[in-house]
């Protein structure tokens, strides 16, 4: 029973860092284009890879034909220090403010991401609901988590709870009770809210994603995405305030009323405190996903988004995270040409 614990003239700066992936990687590149709400590249400022698959390079961009770029290798000498060790199926680490791809391992494999889900129902939440909805806990929430061996928030049937207090639930504890009694309201309905989470997938330009349901767990279906795709929904999702504040907030307290008990949820992010600008996002684990985690932080005015899939071992996750902002913030910006 698994248990959830819980990316014409010219080229443009994204094209060209498709050029730069598959350059380094002598194989076919997965698409960087986010859509009209991602980040854009302007100036002309080089596009780079750092890192791909476990092996660390540095390519530069040269002027070649007029209005074009190339990429070239930088001598051994001119490299950046190794990239820090990912022992996960997946990794992908990228500076959000200016393009460049720290580190892509896998990126693009598609595989089941636990409770990284749940980041993507809060996201579609928070645009069919007020947060000072009130929602009302049923019999069927409770047993969805209970039966799925998945976490929960320790609802009771017949409690009434607002749609802020049950995302707080979702992000921190990752409650699979929480998330499956929003859906159920704002599908309505489990399979609409699902499709729902689809159609703005694919608003969102993430072309290797599907969910199947609204946390992740492995019944009916655990859906599928990548560590690309997961690190473009965590950048444009920690663009919300009040879920960038959520997936920041380390302890929720819900104090008792007449309509529901008193509740107090610890975030499972171990990085949140302890990892400088860290902001979120989100942790996950199932059986088949591994232990997952969806991280961001400012450091020096960047935000730098990555993800980490497929880690067999929970705690490493966050140190390999840690390991990789500490070495990315060091990388510096190369100059424009």
């Amino acid at each position: 029973m698994a248990r959830m614990h819980h990316g014409g003239t010219s080229l443009t700066a994204r094209a060209a860092l498709v050029t730069a992936v598959t350059l380094a990687t002598a194989s076919p590149a997965p698409a960087l284009a986010w859509g009209t709400s991602a980040p854009s590249l302007t100036g002309g400022s080089p596009a780079r890879v750092l890192a791909t698959g476990s092996t660390a390079s540095v390519l530069t961009a040269a002027p070649a034909a007029p209005g074009a770029l190339t990429f070239t290798a930088a001598p051994a000498g001119e490299r950046r220090a190794s990239v820090p060790s990912v022992p996960g199926r997946a990794a992908y680490l990228y500076d959000a403010d200016t393009g460049t791809v720290h580190l892509s391992k896998q990126a693009g494999k598609r595989m089941p991401v636990a409770s990284l889900t749940k980041v993507m129902t809060a996201y579609v939440i928070l645009r069919e609901a007020k947060l000072d909805d009130t929602v009302t806990v049923q019999a069927a929430d409770v047993r969805h988590a209970a039966a799925n061996g998945a976490t929960h928030a320790s609802l009771r049937a017949g409690e009434r709870l607002t749609v802020r207090d049950l995302l707080y639930a979702v992000m921190l504890p990752s409650a699979a009770d929480a998330s499956h009694a929003l859906a159920r309201v704002y599908g309505p309905g489990i399979t609409k809210f699902v499709a729902k989470m689809n159609a703005t997938a694919r608003s969102m330009g993430l072309a290797d994603t599907r969910y199947a349901n609204a946390d992740g767990l492995p019944k009916p279906s655990p859906g599928y995405s990548t560590a690309l795709d997961q690190a473009k929904l965590a950048d444009l999702a920690l663009r919300d305030p009040v879920l960038r504040i959520i997936a920041s907030t380390r302890r929720h307290v819900v104090a008792k009323s007449k309509v529901h008990r008193a509740h107090v949820w610890t975030n499972s992010n171990k990085l949140l405190g302890k990892a400088p600008g860290v902001m979120g996002l989100k942790t996950g684990y199932t059986s088949a996903a591994g232990y997952c985690l969806s991280f961001a932080a400012d450091r020096d005015g960047h935000r730098l988004v990555g993800v980490i899939l497929g880690e067999s071992n929970a705690d490493r996750r966050f140190q390999s995270a840690t390991r990789l902002l500490d070495w990315a913030s060091k990388q510096g910006v190369l100059p424009e040409l």
